[in-house]
């Protein structure tokens, strides 16, 4: 989808590539005004003559300042349309990273890599580089004034090239360990903004200030290895135009000396070739944002490519009687060892789960499989014969409620939370939704009540109103398949009652509830239990003959 969104901008690049014509043509304007002013009008001392060619100078460079200005603008828009094509998509993967890589996608921010192609497109770097391929002409119009001019701007713009090529192989290993780096401390300061509670209890700034403080220093040399590299080049390049420029200066006079030459040919040559190779010298001064956008764009491709298969499938009704898992493994992403080895249950509508088990067991594991949030790596899990991934992903939310361990809820209001942040909810649904997770009354005791904004992750609220207006999101629009995920380790007495009524309030209307829990009062509203130990079935059935068998008291040796 990358390269498809790139191609599209084709035919917008060929045309300010034929813009570029009469930039580079019009940037002709003051040596040539130089060339007449020195061979005719100094000679003549013709005034009338210096005003005309005055007055047209004006004009050309008036002309020149429009056309540059609309080359400008034209990248600008290009730039955002780039970024307005590719935003969604980016969001979708960077979101969805940690699904697909696990810890790996630290190391990745999608959203940040489309930001550099974006500032690179609306910079000055793709105007040097469109002004590169008219660096030949330059040097034409020099071999015509004279061979030995010709040869002496030709070697100088040999060397600069051969610089150049140098700072590529030289800069291109630091600035990609400084963008890591950079990568790194963004997600260091993420992570403890996440766990800020954490950090001031515990008595842990100083020790996460150390951690930062060492990555921070290794960002700056990276990045200091990165730049001196850069501006050595830079600098050299430069200096050697410099060097050129009063080169060809010299080599002019000599020959004028000889009479093979006019003095205007002179200064001319000597401001052609400065302009010949100034889109060289601008592009090394861009050439760390060139970098940086090239390989934002080669990472880029690479996680939107790698994204899973979006194609749109055939829409088939919402499942509403059987789940069914057989022989299922599964595990989370980027983890090579399965955690879930060869489960197999079917249950049908109306059926309520429990899931126990000890810490490690792979309990969340399988919440998570369930809810397709991990993939299935063997084995099958099916919806009413029908494997999960032939529902399309925001098919899904339709039929799937699920509230994960960790409540995150997001910066919006009460009713957008509960509601998915779908636009087309109905109220009435949001307010069925907060009755079954008995969060109604508590909702409209807010200041403003479902309109509340609650701040980002729920800041607002409680861990007990957090995880009870997860489980009214978990229920939003009665789906048919329910994974709780310790639905109720922030919950009171009172929440634990309002919990299993709306386990049975929903297994009554033909949902299938999954509930993962530590405390068997989460438990009160289901019929069958599942006991895991080491990613396996140790158990399966009825309740009280699972629960019976595996809290079983432990007999006392006699003495």
């Amino acid at each position: 989808m990358v390269s498809e969104a790139f191609a599209s901008l084709r035919s917008s690049f060929a045309s300010i590539g034929l813009l570029s014509l009469p930039i580079n043509l019009l940037m002709l304007t003051g040596s040539l005004f130089m060339l007449q002013v020195y061979d005719r009008v100094l000679a003549s001392g013709s005034v009338p003559t210096l005003a005309v060619l005055g007055g047209l100078v004006a004009g050309l460079y008036v002309f020149y300042g429009l056309l540059e200005g609309i080359r400008a603008r034209v990248l600008i828009r290009l730039g955002q349309r780039l970024e307005a094509q590719l935003s969604g998509v980016t969001f979708e993967v960077a979101t969805s990273l940690p699904l697909w890589l696990g810890r790996k996608a630290r190391r990745l921010d999608p959203m940040r890599d489309l930001e550099a192609v974006r500032q690179f497109l609306a910079g000055p770097g793709p105007s040097a580089l469109f002004d590169v391929p008219w660096i030949p002409v330059y040097l034409g119009i020099i071999f015509l004034f004279h061979p030995i001019l010709g040869f002496v701007a030709l070697g100088g713009a040999l060397v600069i090239c051969v610089l150049i090529g140098l700072n590529e192989v030289f800069s291109r290993r630091p600035t990609a360990e400084a963008s890591a780096e950079a990568v790194n401390r963004a997600a260091l300061v993420e992570a403890g903004r996440r766990n800020a509670e954490a950090v001031q209890a515990m008595g842990m700034m100083q020790t996460l200030r150390g951690i930062w403080d060492k990555a921070n220093l290794s960002y700056l040399a990276k990045q200091r290895r990165a730049a001196d590299r850069s501006s050595l080049f830079g600098t050299a390049i430069k200096s050697f135009r410099f060097l050129l420029q009063s080169a060809v200066l010299g080599t002019g006079a000599w020959l004028a000396i000889g009479q093979e030459v006019s003095p205007g040919i002179m200064i001319a040559a000597s401001i052609i070739t400065s302009r010949a190779l100034a889109p060289i010298e601008q592009a090394v001064g861009q050439w760390r944002g060139f970098v940086g956008a090239r390989q934002g764009y080669a990472r880029l491709k690479q996680v939107v490519d790698q994204r899973p298969d979006t194609t749109r499938r055939m829409e088939l009704p919402l499942p509403s009687a059987s789940l069914q898992l057989e022989q299922l493994v599964a595990s989370p992403p980027a983890v090579a060892r399965p955690v879930l080895q060869g489960l197999s249950f079917t249950l049908a509508a109306g059926d309520g789960l429990g899931v126990i088990g000890p810490s490690g067991a792979g309990k969340s594991t399988l919440a998570r499989t369930i809810a397709g949030v991990y993939p299935v790596q063997r084995g099958a899990m099916r919806l009413d014969g029908a494997d999960l991934f032939q529902w399309a992903p925001e098919r899904c939310g339709d039929f799937i409620g699920y509230l994960p361990q960790d409540v995150q809820l997001f910066d919006g209001t009460v009713m957008q939370n509960i509601a998915r942040f779908r636009e087309d909810a109905a109220p009435d649904d949001v307010i069925a939704a907060a009755r079954l997770a008995d969060v109604h009354e508590l909702i409209v005791s807010l200041p403003d009540g479902y309109d509340t904004e609650i701040g980002a992750d729920g800041t607002a609220l409680s861990g007990g109103q957090r995880q009870r207006i997860g489980l009214a999101r978990a229920l939003f629009g009665q789906p048919f398949l329910i994974v709780l995920d310790e639905p109720n380790s922030n919950l009171d007495s009172d929440g634990e009652n309002a919990l299993t009524a709306a386990i049975r309030a929903m297994r009554e209307r033909g949902s299938i509830v999954i509930v993962i829990a530590h405390r068997p009062s989460a438990l009160a509203a289901v019929d069958t239990v599942l006991f895991m130990k080491d990613g396996r079935a140790d158990a399966f059935g009825p309740k009280d003959e699972v629960l019976s068998k595996v809290l079983a008291p432990v007999p006392v040796r006699a003495a």
